[in-house]
């Protein structure tokens, strides 16, 4: 098969990327030929065409954290019972093509009646909302959480999981996007606003049991004062930081020194970073096969719900994969005029 990759070749604006063919092998023992149908962009090749996203492979690359498609053939070893199936991967890199070979260990199904675009806002970032929310953070029904960045393809997703657990949910986003929160249940505060750790405490006096921060730097300080006496900080990106020309390992040892700090004070509260990679292991480790075991469990779960109706997929916009440049412009736009999670369609 012959598949059409977007490479980045360096450090380069959005018209920088560049549009290749390249005719794939077939299928290894143990892989899959996937036709992709549905991948996206994210704050992760925002940071990687600057170099700015630790682990990032050398230019040039092709990037896209996560993918939809369809298995089109599959190598020795491998269920023939795959083929035609639609699934979904966590690639990290590689997913911004018409096609991919993966191993077939790291493909999830989505469940029949869930359409590639619907599944596609759901797999880095649903599985991150549910990991942290349930995982990270553990919360409970009664509860009180803080979501920075809440119109966001993580942040609307946060929201709608907490919801369903009975947490009560505090957004931050900008005005145009605080009518589609609250009618996710959230209660929105702008995020322009001069104080808004002022804005929380009027809702949340005692402080709150949780805040999810995408932000890093600053940011996180503030967050944990706004924690209750036993409440938890997660962090889990350096969105503030991403035009920085601090180098990029030492922004996150800082970070995580800050968040150790606290977790070593006589508090009741609890900080830490999540990272979706946490416990990979290496590839055949029986570290990976656990890994990936808890990643097809808990993108299983997240699927369901958005099968039964009880999770609604925000698409923010949706480009052809050819158009990709104009997909990064809108989503590193403070201008952005919709919600949620912005799709290439190949």
């Amino acid at each position: 098969m012959t598949a059409t990759e977007v490479v980045l070749p360096g450090k380069v604006g959005p018209a920088g990327l560049r549009l290749v063919r390249r005719t794939l092998p077939a299928p290894a023992a143990g892989q899959a030929l996937i036709r992709v149908e549905s991948t996206a962009v994210s704050f992760a090749e925002s940071a990687m065409r600057r170099g700015r996203y630790q682990g990032q492979p050398k230019f040039p690359f092709v990037p896209g954290y996560d993918l939809v498609g369809v298995v089109e053939a599959v190598g020795p070893g491998v269920d023939r019972a795959l083929v035609g199936r639609r699934v979904a991967a966590l690639t990290k890199t590689g997913a911004w093509a018409t096609a991919v070979l993966l191993t077939a260990a790291e493909l999830v199904q989505v469940p029949d009646g869930v359409g590639a675009d619907e599944a596609e806002t759901l797999v880095v970032n649903g599985l991150t909302a549910y990991q942290m929310l349930h995982g990270s953070a553990k919360v409970r029904a009664g509860q009180t959480v803080l979501v920075l960045g809440a119109s966001g393809g993580v942040g609307s997703i946060l929201v709608q999981l907490a919801r369903l657990a009975g947490v009560r949910v505090i957004g931050t986003a900008s005005p145009r996007h605080h009518e589609a929160l609250r009618a996710l249940g959230a209660e929105a505060i702008d995020y322009h606003d001069s104080d808004v750790a002022a804005r929380v405490r009027e809702l949340a006096p005692d402080g709150v049991d949780a805040v999810f921060d995408h932000l890093g730097g600053a940011s996180v300080g503030r967050s944990y004062r706004l924690l209750n006496r036993t409440g938890t900080l997660v962090s889990y990106s350096i969105a503030s930081h991403l035009d920085d020309k601090t180098p990029v390992l030492l922004t996150f040892m800082v970070l995580l020194t800050k968040l150790t700090y606290w977790n070593f004070l006589p508090t009741g509260k609890h900080a830490s970073f999540y990272n979706v990679w946490a416990g990979a292991g290496k590839p055949g480790s029986a570290k990976r096969a656990a890994f990936l075991a808890r990643i097809r469990n808990d993108l299983t779960h997240v699927f369901s719900l958005l099968r039964d109706g009880k999770l609604t997929a925000k698409i923010a916009a949706r480009y052809p994969l050819t158009e990709v440049a104009a997909a990064i412009e809108l989503s590193e736009s403070s201008g952005r005029t919709a919600l949620g999670k912005i799709i290439l369609a190949p």
